[in-house]
């Protein structure tokens, strides 16, 4: 568990990006563009998480890799690392300023760097089947994101975010690389396609299996996800969950994406994030946010369920 309670990561750091008026939709590289073209927007986007309570913000690397920046952003191999290793000191500078413009918040947030599937550099939706891994080999896998969680590491990223990861194939890959990397510690989330499958049709209890092989994993959840769907796939492996593993939660607002039309209204009907993270808490889950369409005011909305008016300690979080 953690002190004082679940950490509270942040919400779509896209969706805010977005609401800021940067346009990113459709881009190749997403909000890891930015990076690149606009830094100061990250900034703002990662202080305005902060501000609304999050204790874990991510870097603007989901959708980022050395090949992305040197296809689209014509970049060699050294200048594509140094980009992607600056979205960690983008984070962490943040936290850095957040800290000195709030000392009675007595908070130091952590930063996770995010690691996307194979899938988000396609850019083709397939991080939501998985089903470029099955022409692909575990080593081959290994090799692709090798680079990207040198740089992150690198960087002293405090935790590794393997998220939206959909094929058990893609996770043995990373947790087998996350060894070359002994010092590092990670949480593992998948794409789920329903309340019991991820997104590649294995079952979730398959999953969570796979990361209790690891030592360096504190976490293991869902994300970009319906609400609906995580009390169930919690619930189908509660019994597996390991005596050092927590649950991470961080789903998307429910609506549906449409690569033709866009954000569309959910087929189902579900509750907000802030309303289910109780049930989740109750059921493991040390580590709860937001992905898609979760903007900083539904991470204070959340803060304000599961914390209240409670003060964060003022020493770093860390797992214990």
């Amino acid at each position: 568990m953690y002190d004082n309670g679940p950490l509270i990561l942040d919400g779509g750091l896209a969706t805010q990006l977005e609401a800021q008026g940067c346009h990113i939709q459709g881009d190749p590289l997403w909000n890891a563009r930015l990076l690149h073209t606009n830094p100061q927007a990250i900034r703002d986007a990662h202080y305005r998480f902060l501000l609304s309570g999050a204790d874990v913000i991510s870097t603007a690397t989901y959708q980022a890799s050395i090949t992305g920046f040197i296809n689209h952003l014509d970049l060699s191999s050294e200048g594509a690392r140094e980009l992607l290793m600056s979205g960690v000191r983008l984070a962490k500078e943040t936290v850095e300023r957040f800290v000195s413009d709030s000392p009675a918040e007595q908070r130091y947030s952590l930063v996770a760097g995010s690691v996307g599937p194979y899938g988000a550099f396609l850019h083709d939706g397939s991080e939501y089947t998985g089903a470029y891994a099955k022409e692909m080999t575990t080593e081959t896998l290994k090799v692709w994101h090798r680079p990207q969680i040198d740089c992150l590491a690198a960087a002293g990223v405090d935790l590794i975010a393997f998220e939206t990861i959909p094929s058990i194939k893609e996770a043995e890959a990373l947790l087998e690389l996350l060894k070359e990397f002994p010092n590092s510690k990670a949480w593992l989330s998948f794409s789920c396609k329903d309340g019991r499958c991820i997104s590649d049709g294995n079952p979730f209890t398959d999953a969570v299996q796979i990361a209790n092989r690891s030592r360096q994993l504190v976490a293991v959840g869902v994300n970009c996800c319906s609400p609906a769907i995580v009390e169930p796939l919690l619930d189908s492996a509660r019994h597996l969950l390991g005596p050092d593993m927590s649950w991470v939660v961080y789903p998307n607002s429910g609506e549906e994406w449409d690569n033709e039309q866009g954000w569309l209204p959910s087929r189902q009907t579900s509750a907000p994030v802030p309303e289910l993270s109780h049930t989740w808490v109750k059921q493991g889950a040390a580590l709860i946010g937001g992905c898609c369409r979760v903007s900083p005011t539904h991470i204070a909305e959340l803060k304000q369920q599961l914390k209240g008016s409670c003060t964060s300690p003022a020493t770093p979080l860390r797992p214990v």
